[in-house]
């Protein structure tokens, strides 16, 4: 059975991005798909995760796979057994997949020719998530039915931001006006930044990011929460300056007064829990992907 590879979506041409989101949304509606029943896979999380992890979990479930969740501290890496090398010992089991989160960007290069395994990256760093960017070109789809000609505006820590990187190259490709908001301090070059106002009042899709504090190192955020929510966030009186038909998303987990208030994580126009949703289906079609041998 053929192999594939699922690294950055910048190695995917449009034509296999619309067929995954056509194999989602067709799970979402009840497709079955038999071919991968059996098959073994390995969840490789170096870092935390809640949604992808156990998303991918559920997916490889639904889909018959036979799951091998791995759990860093209770592993060699406590005996200083390098990454490459606990990657090696999953490939040596003989799986057919491995899907992997690790704090260092573009780890996978270390891997490629010499694992058999696919590999299918769960986040690497601040570089690439492709199947949180799937999963919310997916929702965008469900609700708009198209992409092109679109204004999504990514707000928040878009520098240390891998869903912002990854979705930014990838909107481009599929003709959406895709732009940058947020505190100056995040401001990344070529990102196409514009004022928080313009993006709140003008945005097809607001697409709100956690400012993580981990990823800072000693300079972290020059303001406090509270000045953050107000002049950045979403809070309740700013929601009101967005247009009627805007929809929210987050690729979580989010801080609640923080980039958004309670009270908007759950609104109407809040797609944030239907992005995990979708992230089940996503995450099925990228496996069908990489494994279906299609």
């Amino acid at each position: 059975m053929k192999k594939r590879d699922l690294l950055t979506l910048k190695q995917l041409p449009v034509e296999d991005i619309i067929s995954i989101l056509d194999d989602a949304d067709a799970f979402k509606n009840g497709k079955t798909y038999d071919a991968l029943a059996g098959k073994f896979v390995a969840n490789l999380f170096f870092e935390p995760s809640t949604r992808t992890q156990y998303s991918f979990n559920v997916a490889e479930e639904k889909l018959g796979m036979r799951v091998i969740s791995f759990n860093p501290e209770a592993s060699s890496l406590k005996k200083a057994e390098s990454f490459y090398d606990t990657v090696k010992v999953f490939d040596a089991f003989n799986m057919d997949a491995v899907v992997i989160r690790h704090p260092e960007n573009e780890y996978y290069n270390q891997l490629l020719g010499h694992i058999n395994s696919a590999v299918i990256n769960g986040g690497d760093g601040t570089g690439n998530h492709p199947t949180q960017s799937l999963l919310d070109l997916l929702t965008i789809r469900q609700e708009f039915g198209y992409f092109n000609g679109l204004k999504v505006a990514i707000v928040g820590d878009v520098v240390h931001s891998r869903v912002a990187h990854t979705n930014f190259e990838v909107m481009k490709r599929l003709g959406v006006n895709v732009c940058t908001s947020g505190p100056e301090e995040f401001i990344e070059e070529g990102m196409n930044f514009i004022p928080f106002e313009e993006a709140l009042t003008t945005a097809d899709v607001l697409m709100l990011l956690r400012v993580q504090h981990e990823r800072h190192g000693e300079h972290g955020m020059q303001i406090t929460k509270e000045e953050y929510h107000e002049k950045y966030g979403l809070s309740d009186e700013n929601a009101k300056r967005m247009k009627p038909n805007t929809i929210i998303m987050h690729p979580a987990p989010f801080n609640r007064g923080v980039e958004i208030s309670s009270n908007m994580v759950e609104s109407a126009q809040s797609r944030i829990f239907k992005q995990m949703e979708n992230g089940v289906y996503t995450r099925m079609a990228v496996l069908k992907w990489a494994l279906g041998g299609e």
